[in-house]
């Protein structure tokens, strides 16, 4: 068995290897960049050895930098979690050429996949079934509109070395294809350093449903199972589960079969993924294979009930594996939401800054929180915004979905703008419950971008009576008895109520309707747990000058409780009008620029591209909400740029 690892990444994957590592007797080397000095993955390792500056490039993926932090420790091993160098074959080589073993894949497996043309071809002789498309390398924008007429639209431009959303673009016309693919070569090449891509036909709302493949040196290859990965927001997945609730047990078989078939027409040894397209009719077509770990392997991990970290680390060491095919049972269903540093309402645009609030469900037998952050952890504008991942398993998949708008409600997240109550907002959809996914179901979902919904009679009443308890509990002691005339200001409503105090809680008169509420609630706890009209609610609560924001699952409202007299005098108060910005393009992400596109004195239409920013190594086009000449310039290719910060002036 190997005696020490050194985990080649950082974040919440270092820290899942190293929990394995540790529980099977194994010491564990941890590796940071200066942004990551003292971050959770570097607390829990056995050692920890720095590499180098913030950016990826002189750290993560500077092998140099890896291959002295093994020297340094003596590691036997290199366990790559995702991303970074896991999926570089030149890596692998230079550690077998050093006698360290990579616990993954051959490098000869990795180049034969990781090269997106190569391995559809590949695929296709191993009897693997394939997109329709184009796989040479296409060499500038009007070849690519000539081979989408060919191909037919709409068509997806990708990256030949590409991977997590980057680099991939859906084109429905020439227009569309030419500005595709500028933008999948450039993010190509400053993500992977290889600017190639081909053209392949675009399925219409498919699902994306992949299978786990694991095989050992000794000929031993088996799958375990699908997971449905449909619900995604720029080609990257947000919510994962196992088993899919739209695979049979005839489509699986034959999936896994043909996954199985492309790892031994690979000599694929460790953990590994086949991606498949999905139709609704159930054709299913090869996308990709992942010669790594997957971010969202741990629903395989629930519903197997094995340890791929430790499946990987035994292949790794030269063991057989333990079991076959017929060995494999799915039992119950798992779920996983990818907990983001991101902004939905602002089209998921990452957010950086200190989580300065940080508090996750209790972990148990059915709710498992991979993470690498904890409260005061920067969110870094050099890495992936994932926070966490949020894994539920139940019995069946209604149980499931239940643990996890449970788990969401209880998931406390400050400091940064985060995707959590979008998370909790997708799974109370009725589409989702059902299971009718696509990959598609976001747009379709919110055509116009994501808005938060809008409380109802009845969640307004909740939101009204938890803020009526912070009040009292924060600012006023009452006596039991009637308490006098109070208004609940939310939004441009006014709602008067009465209220009376209780040692348990309070009760609410509103609308001539008593809600009774009892919690042990105290101000300073951001969790409100309790039951209102004798129904349990958990609620998050935060203090917002004189008054709270309730947040019920994916609600938030805005709750200002005042004498009625009081209320009546603020109302009289003059209103502070915010700046007229709407002649300005903002950057509404942090990041850097990387083109503009217009010149002052220019005239441009409605769409026309004005800017592209790059954050976290996604490019963002930014275009002309309305018709206009442009005034001045305030930014240039190169430049850093904060949040809200003005790129350009409209005359």
């Amino acid at each position: 068995m190997l005696k020490k690892i050194l985990v080649a990444n950082r974040g919440e994957i270092a820290c899942r290897v190293m929990r394995t590592a540790k529980r099977m007797g194994i010491a564990t080397v941890a590796v940071y960049s200066d942004a990551d000095a003292g971050a959770p993955h570097t607390q829990m390792a056995d050692e920890a050895i720095r590499i180098g500056p913030p950016p990826a490039a002189e750290s993560y993926l500077f092998v140099d930098a890896i291959l002295a932090a093994i020297k340094q420790s003596g590691a036997d091993a290199v366990h790559p979690g995702y991303g970074f160098l896991s999926e570089n074959a030149a890596f692998v080589r230079t550690l077998d050429g050093a006698g360290i073993t990579f616990i993954g894949p051959k490098a000869d497996a990795i180049a034969a996949m990781g090269d997106k043309i190569e391995s559809k071809k590949l695929a296709d002789r191993a009897g693997v079934t394939t997109v329709p498309g184009f796989l040479g390398e296409v060499p500038d924008a009007e070849t690519a509109v000539k081979i989408a007429r060919e191909v037919g639209y709409p068509i997806m431009i990708k990256a030949s070395a590409g991977g997590g959303g980057k680099g991939m673009r859906i084109a429905r016309d020439d227009a569309s294809a030419r500005e595709g693919f500028e933008r999948s070569v450039s993010e190509a090449k400053s993500s992977f350093g290889d600017d190639r891509v081909f053209i392949e036909r675009y399925i219409e709302t498919p699902r994306h449903i992949e299978i786990q493949v694991l095989a050992d040196s000794h000929g031993n290859t088996v799958y375990l199972g699908e997971r449905e990965c449909s619900i995604q927001r720029r080609h990257q997945k947000v919510i994962e589960e196992a088993p899919s609730p739209f695979i049979d047990a005839a489509t699986r078989k034959a999936m896994g079969e043909q996954a199985v078939a492309l790892a031994k027409a690979v000599g694929y040894v460790s953990a590994g993924t086949v991606e498949f397209i999905v139709d609704p009719e159930r054709n299913f077509f090869f996308l990709e294979m992942n010669t790594r770990l997957q971010v969202e392997h741990p629903v395989t991990e629930f519903v197997t009930g094995l340890d791929l970290v430790e499946q990987m680390i035994r292949v790794a060491a030269g063991e057989k594996l333990a079991f076959a095919q017929k060995d494999v049972r799915l039992k119950g269903w798992a779920m996983e939401s990818r907990i983001y540093a991101e902004d939905p309402e602002r089209g998921f645009l990452p957010s950086i800054g200190r989580l300065v609030g940080y508090r996750v469900p209790p972990e148990s037998g059915s709710v498992r929180v991979d993470t690498g952050v904890e409260e005061g952890s920067e969110i870094s504008r050099f890495y992936d915004p994932m926070i966490a991942k949020l894994v539920i398993y139940g019995a069946d998949r209604p149980a499931a979905i239940a643990a996890m708008a449970g788990a969401l409600d209880a998931f406390y997240v400050r400091g940064i703008a985060h995707n959590v109550r979008f998370l909790r907002d997708v799974v109370d959809r009725p589409v989702f419950r059902e299971g009718a996914l696509s990959t598609s179901f976001i747009d379709q979902t919110w055509p116009d971008g994501y808005a938060a919904p809008e409380p109802d009679g009845e969640q307004m009443k909740t939101a009204v009576a938890i803020g009526a308890l912070a009040h009292l509990r924060r600012t006023i002691r009452l006596s039991d008895g009637p308490a006098g005339d109070w208004v609940a200001i939310v939004g441009n409503d006014r709602l008067p109520f009465g209220l009376v105090a209780s040692a348990e809680g309070c009760a609410v008169v509103l609308n001539g309707k008593t809600t009774e509420i009892v919690s042990d609630w105290r101000p300073g706890d951001p969790l409100f747990m309790g039951s209102i009209d004798g129904h349990a609610v958990l609620a998050q609560i935060d203090h917002r000058g004189e008054g709270v924001v309730v947040t019920l699952g994916a609600l938030t409202v805005s709750v200002v409780v005042r004498a009625r007299k009081v209320a009546a005098l603020m109302d009289l108060m003059p209103i502070k009008v915010p700046p007229d910005m709407s002649k300005f393009l903002v950057s509404p992400m942090p990041g850097m620029v990387v083109s503009i596109n217009v010149a002052a004195g220019q005239s441009v239409e409605l769409g026309h591209t004005l800017a592209v920013v790059d954050a976290m190594k996604m490019e963002n086009v930014l275009t002309a909400e309305r018709s206009g000449t442009i005034k001045s310039l305030h930014a240039a290719a190169g430049d850093s740029l904060a949040v809200d910060q003005v790129i350009l002036e409209f005359e």
